[in-house]
């Protein structure tokens, strides 16, 4: 499977973005009223900046406490991001992901932000194709 099935099956396309300008507080407030974990920070909502995750919020909040809310999400974000392509495999991204020990990257195409995958999609994309060995396997040995 390629990372181009995973961002076509979501229910929801595209990707969320927020500029490196923002308020570490407006980028909370985006990830818990949209229930996710991660925003792409873009200054032009083509590019990638950098990402904020819960996880640089939480390291900010435990060095710095509440005021790191009042920081900027250019000031918090993990700058040195890795991104994939379309292309790529689901199998080759949840192996970077997992050695990198990220859980969100970015997906770049022709320069261009057009999605974003998480750990849990690569999981879930992986699975699937397992169950449908495992089908065909058992199809085969049946003799169906």
């Amino acid at each position: 499977m390629f990372v181009r099935d995973i961002l076509n099956s979501k229910p929801v396309q595209g990707v969320l973005t927020i500029s490196p300008e923002a308020s570490v507080s407006d980028a909370v407030a985006e990830l818990a009223a949209r229930g996710i974990g991660a925003l792409v920070a873009s200054p032009d909502g083509r590019s990638v900046a950098g990402i904020l995750s819960e996880r640089d919020v939480v390291r900010a909040l435990g060095a710095e406490g509440p005021g790191a809310l009042a920081s900027r999400v250019g000031d918090l974000m993990t700058a040195k991001v890795e991104v994939t392509a379309c292309d790529d495999t689901a199998e080759s991204v949840l192996g970077r992901m997992t050695e990198g020990r990220f859980r969100h990257m970015p997906v770049v195409e022709g320069g261009a932000l057009v999605g974003l995958v998480s750990l849990g999609d690569m999981v879930k994309a992986r699975l699937s194709e397992v169950s449908m060995e495992k089908d065909a396997l058992t199809a085969m040995v049946a003799g169906h």
